[in-house]
């Protein structure tokens, strides 16, 4: 069993950042937040003197990991440097992961074995601020898992719209708490009859060495790229039991201009430490 200190943090800070550059003239934005949606850059979204980067960071250094890889594509290097600068006084310590071509989430965790070096990880969504208490709990388990949260209560905690809840990928458990099935991206069928109380991914994984076998191996999907979800699911297929604990939100989803008014408001009062 390894200790919590031995599980380091990957966090996906890449992405596209397609519907955060939709313009929205309903969205109150500052104009450095504005220029950060015209590029895209989620993770580096400013709030309160803070990037969105920074509360991440925190909320892993409060959860208790100390070394977090950022993965990132060459066009974020100059972006990330103070992330690295020497000298840095920070709670987490952290180190630059790039990953060549945007090829997916699979892809982006494959991208940091070398990384990793046989530690366990965790993965997660640089544009969601996830609880504490997940963090850890993910960080505590004996062995692969990830976090479930039940679609009305990220609603009620995190103000997150029923629509984009409905859309997020629906896990089913089986009697020993363990993953049995993920339907990504559902029909309006499938999420109507799942029921307000369905459990959704949230893309917050633990994983250990047998994890990168499957993303260098899972086949492209429908969207042209190597998506996590599946690549976890090649690894059950292979005998890997991922343990689903019950996470309880709010958990803040920063992907479009309507979004950040809503986390804005989350996040007043909160002082990160990265």
């Amino acid at each position: 069993m390894h200790a919590m200190s031995d599980v380091v943090a990957v966090v996906l800070a890449r992405g596209h950042g397609h519907r955060m550059r939709r313009a929205d003239t309903s969205a109150h934005l500052t104009p450095d937040q504005e220029a950060a949606a015209e590029a895209g850059g989620k993770v580096f979204m400013p709030f309160r003197g803070h990037r969105y980067l920074d509360y991440v960071l925190s909320s892993l250094a409060d959860a208790g990991y100390r070394r977090a890889g950022l993965v990132i594509g060459p066009e974020h290097r100059v972006s990330c440097q103070p992330y690295i600068a020497p000298g840095r006084s920070a709670r987490v310590s952290v180190e630059l992961i790039e990953q060549p071509q945007a090829r997916g989430t699979a892809d982006a965790v494959r991208s940091a074995e070398t990384w990793v070096d046989h530690s366990p990880f965790v993965v997660l969504n640089g544009d969601n601020l996830y609880p504490v208490p997940v963090l850890r709990d993910l960080a505590r388990l004996n062995g692969p898992g990830l976090a479930g949260f039940a679609r009305d209560q990220l609603v009620q905690s995190g103000g997150l719209p029923p629509s984009r809840i409905q859309s997020f990928a629906l896990i089913s458990v089986d009697d020993f708490g363990h993953l049995s099935g993920i339907v990504e991206k559902p029909t309006a069928d499938q999420a109507e009859a799942a029921g307000p109380s369905a459990l959704v991914s949230m893309n917050c994984w633990r994983f250990d060495d047998r994890m990168f076998s499957a993303c260098a191996e899972v086949a492209v999907s429908a969207r042209g790229e190597y998506e996590l979800p599946d690549a976890v699911m090649l690894a059950r297929e292979r005998g890997v039991q991922f343990t689903v604990i019950r996470g309880t939100g709010p958990v803040l989803d920063l992907s479009s201009r309507a979004d950040i008014p809503e986390v804005d408001r989350h996040l007043a009062g909160v002082e990160p430490r990265p």
